[in-house]
């Protein structure tokens, strides 16, 4: 890799031999005019079909992630589960994605890489439909078949981030990896709305995980072809401070929305209860019009905050090359206080509520793509699958993998009595430690800033050493 090679900071994902070039009249082959976008070979028309692939099958991933989120208040009257119990069907499932993303990031640095997605993606829809058929008497089977559903969605969700950073460069990739990172709220908040509605259709939450098997199995067709890499591994480049830094920082935003994801609409259902607004739930299905309102909610926060954030950071970038840690910064700082006053409004006004979780939600998204483009380019291409695996080891370790599961015990333990007044007040008291994590993770991307000038110039101009 020299410096001046257009593709310097991409590698090659697929192509055919004669994509990228074309012969002349006499059969000699003639350099075709440089495109930024063409970098790795592959057509431009081909790339983008391939992105819109790739964003359709994350939407079901989100999908399917929190659908149970959406419909936990009848889980829970449906097995007679604790809030800790229920914090498990996530922790569970986070636990079995991140223990297997470093494998199929592995593999997907040295093996071919639509064998392991369709073969993923396969198995994660048969798992979610053998999970929509379990009695009330066998709620270790959901969480066993919950962890099943990690194996297939880690093995794509390692993976199509770096076939976007392949198949683009510079500012297209940013763009490209904001629009699949668009599919994580709007598939998320689809997930709320849709499990919602199902479960209020068929009057059972069953339905809710079957809905989505005729699209996950109808799309898992995929249509990429094999990149091989050495097996030199320079663990400066998925080492550096920057990445670990960022990683760090990411692993707050994990926490926040995987305790969020969970415990939101279960916690305004609560206080509903608390303030007389709404009925118990004693059979299901239970009033889940706060799933539906959660989710539309993070759909257009989701979107706003992705949006925004990339705007932000590419504005700020004529003025600042640490423009990308300290726009990921700013959002979780700004996220902080908002989330907390929608957590301590919930009893007094169900408005002003829902709009500070509009407003915390939106600068919590601005991070996502933003924090995706950081590890492309501080990571060299042959890596990023690996630094990608890392990455997700670490922010579901000590983020969405705990924080469920986390903050379902801080609850029972504050919890004096089953009265409702108690559920309630227990789950608001230990959803207040998101705010203050949050407050952390701007912490680590102001950290990151420091660093991000030095590794990106490492990176971008590190040469092979042959061996």
């Amino acid at each position: 890799m020299s410096r001046t090679d257009v593709s310097a900071d991409t590698t090659p994902f697929f192509s055919d031999d004669n994509e990228g070039e074309g012969p002349t009249d006499n059969g000699v082959v003639s350099p075709q005019p440089e495109e930024e976008e063409s970098a790795s070979g592959v057509s431009d028309r081909r790339a983008k079909v391939t992105v819109i692939v790739l964003c359709y099958i994350n939407l079901l991933n989100y999908m399917d992630r929190f659908t149970v989120a959406g419909v936990l208040p009848d889980i829970e009257q449906f097995f007679s589960i604790s809030d800790g119990k229920s914090g498990l069907l996530q922790t569970v499932f986070i636990c079995s994605y991140m223990f297997l993303a470093p494998l199929f990031g592995y593999l997907g640095d040295r093996c071919n890489r639509k064998s392991i997605m369709c073969v993923g993606i396969f198995f994660w829809s048969l798992v979610t439909l053998a999970s929509s058929f379990i009695g009330k008497e066998h709620f270790w089977a959901l969480l066993l078949t919950r962890g099943l559903v990690g194996v297939g969605e880690a093995s794509y969700s390692t993976i199509a981030p770096t076939i976007i950073a392949d198949l683009f460069i510079k500012e297209t990739r940013t763009n490209m990896l904001s629009i699949f990172y668009f599919a994580i709220p709007v598939g998320s908040g689809l997930g709320y709305i849709v499990g919602s509605k199902v479960n209020d259709v068929a009057g059972d939450w069953h339905w809710a995980l079957r809905v989505r098997l005729q699209h996950q199995t109808s799309h898992s067709e995929c249509f990429f072809s094999e990149l091989n890499v050495s097996l030199y591994f320079p663990l400066h480049f998925c080492f550096s401070p920057s990445f670990i830094l960022s990683t760090f920082g990411f692993t707050t935003v994990a926490f926040v929305t995987g305790s969020l994801a969970l415990w939101a609409p279960a916690f305004l259902f609560r206080a509903g209860v608390f303030t007389g607004e709404k009925q118990p739930c004693l059979k299901v299905p239970c009033d889940n019009s706060d799933s539906v309102i959660f989710g539309i909610i993070t759909v257009v926060t989701g979107i706003l905050g992705v949006a925004s954030g990339v705007q932000v950071s590419k504005k700020l970038r004529t003025r600042t090359p640490r423009a990308d840690p300290l726009v990921c910064a700013a959002g979780l700082l700004l996220a902080a206080p908002f989330l907390y006053l929608s957590i301590m409004f919930a009893q007094a006004s169900t408005v002003a509520t829902y709009v500070f979780i509009f407003l915390g939600e939106t600068f919590l998204s601005m991070n996502w793509a933003v924090v995706a483009d950081m590890l492309l380019y501080v990571v060299i291409p042959t890596r990023r699958s690996t630094a990608e695996a890392f990455q997700i080891v670490l922010s579901h370790l000590l983020g969405d993998a705990i924080s469920p599961y986390l903050i379902g015990v801080v609850s029972d333990s504050i919890k004096k009595s089953d009265s409702y007044m108690w559920e309630f007040r227990s789950l608001q008291m230990s959803l207040l430690l998101c705010s203050f994590v949050a407050v952390g993770g701007g912490a680590f991307f102001l950290a990151t800033a420091l660093f991000i000038e030095q590794d990106r110039h490492l990176a971008e101009n590190y040469v092979p050493s042959g061996e």
